[in-house]
């Protein structure tokens, strides 16, 4: 009997599949048929089977490296990294066109930056473009736009740490989740998530990483299926592989996205011929994300993929309601705000101690909430009068709480 696993692999009909710097472009910086060769042989199999498939490929950088002859070292430099990615885009295209012709697979350039996930109306967008490409049986390969995405965060206002993404992991999930995809495929040079064996013992134990470019270490054993992202999966993640921006946290995070959106998510060695089939088939390959819940699109919106813009502080009183059951957040609450934002943006959510546990869609500006604190819960009203009715700064449909486990 097919476990269910299977059943949702061998089922999805749309799905999203990035490809890791690893697997797109070799050491020397040149696009790496060898790998790519099966992955679009099997990608023009599941079109003709009926499945709507999207691409979001890596490699842009490190293609423009090897095309001006530059050394690694080179893309420290943020800048650099962006030429790289000017030169690169054009030559990624360019092998990706070659490749798919020859299964009669026709291609669209899909390039986002941060603000098409931050600005609703992008957003919706941007799912409508998705959705007609899809429709007219064409393959999106998607790509951060590095040459202008780190130009436009001082515009949204987002700082670094709080990029909504980082690296085409995230990316993928993100566009995985808004087009309501059934599957997210991480190819990689990893095996996927493994535990290692205690001494002396065959059972699986501390969970560790895979070793770099596909092996394992002694005693390694794969972890074929999580059911939940759990602190202890979190900690053994490391940091990127040469040559890559993501690492092994930036696809638990992903896989984390793609089950709160409902669906699943694989992690498995795109260096290997047959992996992307097999996963497809629901045979083992790597390690599967299978999801128990699904979040609203709107909340998946707040929590992974809006900009926020600024901090409601609120007292011990308010976070109790809001965590402990369906409550709005009433400007009652509300002990500070700080940054700016304007109504129907994004805020987070903060205790006394300043820690996030919440984020949700400002029904006002942080002008009139500001006004709004140390004056009861009224709301302002034209020539300075206010309201006598209670005011909500936060509506609870727009209210999502975060785990920070």
């Amino acid at each position: 009997m097919e476990s269910e696993q299977q059943k949702r692999l061998r089922a999805a009909r749309r799905a999203v599949i990035k490809l890791g710097t690893g697997i797109v472009t070799s050491p020397d910086g040149q696009f790496n048929v060898e790998h790519l060769a099966p992955v679009a042989r099997t990608i023009a199999r599941l079109k003709k089977d009926g499945r709507q498939i999207v691409l979001v490929s890596s490699g842009a950088v490190g293609l423009g490296r090897g095309r001006l002859g530059l050394h690694r070292d080179r893309l420290n430099d943020m800048v650099m990294r962006q030429a790289c990615a000017a030169v690169g885009q054009s030559l990624l295209m360019h092998e990706y066109e070659k490749l798919f012709q020859a299964h009669g697979v026709q291609l669209a350039q899909v390039l986002l930056t941060e603000g098409d996930f931050v600005d609703r109306t992008r957003y919706s967008n941007l799912r409508e473009t998705m959705e007609a490409l899809l429709k007219l049986g064409v393959l999106p390969i998607v790509n951060e736009n590095d040459t202008v995405s780190t130009a436009e965060l001082d515009y949204l206002n987002i700082r670094a740490g709080e990029r909504i993404f980082s690296d085409n992991d995230r990316l993928a999930a993100l566009v995985m989740s808004h087009i309501e995809a059934d599957l997210l495929v991480l190819l990689t040079d990893v095996d996927g998530l493994m535990q290692l064996a205690p001494s002396g013992s065959k059972e699986p134990g501390v969970p560790v990483p895979a070793h770099p470019a596909g092996g394992r270490q002694a005693g390694a054993k794969i972890i074929s299926l999580v059911e939940e992202i759990t602190p202890e999966l979190k900690s053994l993640a490391f940091g990127p592989s040469e040559g890559g921006r993501g690492g092994m946290l930036t696809k638990l995070e992903a896989a984390e996205i793609a089950m709160q959106a409902g669906g699943v998510a694989v992690i498995a060695n795109g260096t290997k011929p047959d992996a992307l089939g097999q996963i497809f088939d629901g045979e083992p390959a790597g390690t599967v994300f299978l999801s128990k819940t699904r979040m609203a699109g709107k909340r998946r919106w707040i929590a992974y993929a809006a900009g926020v813009r600024g901090r409601v502080i609120v007292n011990a009183g308010a976070r109790e309601a809001l965590t402990g059951g369906k409550a709005s957040l009433l400007a009652s609450g509300v002990t500070g705000v700080e940054g700016e934002f304007d109504a129907a943006e994004v805020v987070s959510i903060v205790d006394a101690e300043g820690i996030e546990f919440a984020r949700g869609i400002s029904d006002y500006s942080r002008g009139d909430a500001q006004g709004m604190i140390g004056n009861g819960s009224h709301t302002p009203g034209g020539g300075g009068q206010t309201s006598k009715r209670a005011t909500v700064l936060v509506k609870r449909d727009n209210i999502v709480l975060l785990d920070r486990k």
